[in-house]
């Protein structure tokens, strides 16, 4: 047991004292929670909830702010996943173990891993509950949870992937079985879904369709394979330049694509997909698959469901230009768990680290915070084994590129800076608190420095 779990006794020591500073009772409106914190044996200055790439960069960052002994970081996963690599491992191009590190290697040094599970928040007595009825309390809370997959929404699954002919790029459980799919693929369909819910890389559904026409394109079996992507959307992307491009691209290779349509059942044993035409309520399509990669539902962590930090539909509540929590000013929200209306991705993570440090900063120094976000966002469309299309834009789905050409054309560049450049800089920059985001970069750029 972690030393969370050992007996504490109540210690409300130092409650509200940090709020009473010269000025603080003017700033009204900013003013952060006075409640006296809960009753525990564990206090930390920063407490960081999940180990993801959010969790681990801001812990990194609160580290050399506060100093190792005053920050811990609540998750219970022994493995640490670079999830962007998954598609490359779907198509074959990685090897899983290439996207995985253990936990420990990848925590901040010094800083306290707290391995369990978060069960409540309790922001009005600035605490957590943990399992086991555990309490840790907090002076900034960073909550950095990320998605939850809910392959159990489709009827079949998760049950389904105990059979051949289906993947998904989405899980470490399921990932290799889509290269297996792919590998084994004769003819027929292979089909590639998207749900009809916010999903973390809104890309990766159809990267995968794009390494699998490459597969079968050099194995000799495209001639025999009907490649289709049904996704629950009206378009192909959110961006209509990248989604142009893209719709070139599905022209060129003579994919299919079916819009308005959620997968609602697997029928592994007979190989047939349902999906319900959204725009035909009641109706359903049954298709028969060769190959079939699924892209799960998704949804909030359910201790966020209901949560007195989050919005109604579960996400938590924070301002999109400082990701400071609308309601309770010492909370502080990161990534794909947050209401934030951008696409969920490694990149948004990055970016949005670089800022909620400088809103932290000036929070811990009864400041506003003043650095904004500007819902940046990267997804590498990737388009083939050595392709990829490099999509950036803002919260009003504006491209917002890095580099000082048309990036929505397919260059073998960019396939290489996902691939093997980006990996190293998640590693090497981002979890250790040293990257947030291109911006910089793409100011020089604007400035005409190219």
């Amino acid at each position: 047991m972690s030393a969370v779990g050992a007996v504490f006794s109540c210690s409300c020591l130092r409650s509200g004292v940090w709020l009473l500073k010269p000025g603080m009772q003017k700033m009204s409106s900013f003013g952060l929670h006075t409640a006296a914190r809960c009753a525990a044996k564990d206090y930390y200055e920063v407490l960081v909830l999940g180990g993801g790439a959010g969790g681990i960069a801001m812990s990194a960052r609160m580290k050399r702010k506060v100093g190792a002994e005053n920050v811990a970081v609540v998750e219970p996963s022994k493995t640490h996943y670079y999830q962007p690599l998954w598609t490359l491992v779907g198509g074959g191009a990685k090897p899983l173990a290439a996207s995985a590190r253990p936990m420990g290697s990848v925590m901040p040094t010094g800083v306290k891993w707290i391995k369990s599970q978060v069960t409540a928040l309790d922001p009005d007595k600035n605490c957590v509950w943990l399992e086991n009825d555990i309490r840790v309390s907090y002076k900034y809370l960073i909550i950095a949870l990320g998605i939850s997959l809910h392959y159990e929404k489709i009827k079949g699954l998760p049950e389904g992937f105990n059979h051949p002919k289906i993947g998904s790029n989405y899980s470490a459980q399921t990932v290799e079985k889509t290269w297996r799919a792919l590998q084994d693929f004769k003819e027929g369909n292979a089909i590639f879904t998207f749900p009809n819910t916010p999903v973390k890389c809104a890309g990766a559904p159809q990267k995968i369709m794009y390494l699998s026409d490459a597969y079968m394109r050099k194995t000799g079996k495209r001639s025999k394979a009907n490649i289709m992507f049904n996704t629950s959307l009206g378009v192909i992307f959110a961006v209509k330049k990248y989604a142009d491009a893209l719709l070139e691209v599905v022209k060129d290779r003579n994919l299919a694509v079916n819009y308005k349509r959620n997968l609602i059942e697997v029928r592994a044993d007979k190989q047939e997909a349902v999906f319900e035409n959204l725009d035909k309520p009641g109706v359903t399509e049954v298709y028969q698959y060769e190959m079939l990669h699924v892209t799960p539902p998704m949804g909030p962590p359910a201790v966020l469901i209901n949560s007195p930090v989050s919005d109604a539909s579960g996400w938590v509540d924070v301002d999109k230009e400082t990701l400071q929590h609308k309601k309770y000013p010492n909370v502080f929200g990161i990534g794909d768990c947050t209401n934030l209306p951008t696409s969920k991705t490694a990149a948004a993570v990055a970016a949005q680290s670089g800022v909620l440090d400088k809103t932290i900063s000036l929070v811990m120094k009864n400041k506003l915070p003043v650095k904004k976000y500007d819902g940046y966002t990267s997804c590498p469309l990737v388009t083939g084994y050595n392709k990829v299309i490099l999509a950036e834009f803002d919260y009003n789905g504006q491209p917002l590129e890095t580099f000082p050409i048309d990036q929505s054309k397919e260059r073998t560049t960019m396939y290489h800076m996902k691939a093997d450049m980006m990996p190293l800089l998640y590693w090497n920059a981002l979890l250790k608190g040293y990257w947030g985001g291109p911006a910089p970069v793409r100011k020089l750029m604007h400035l005409g420095l190219k």
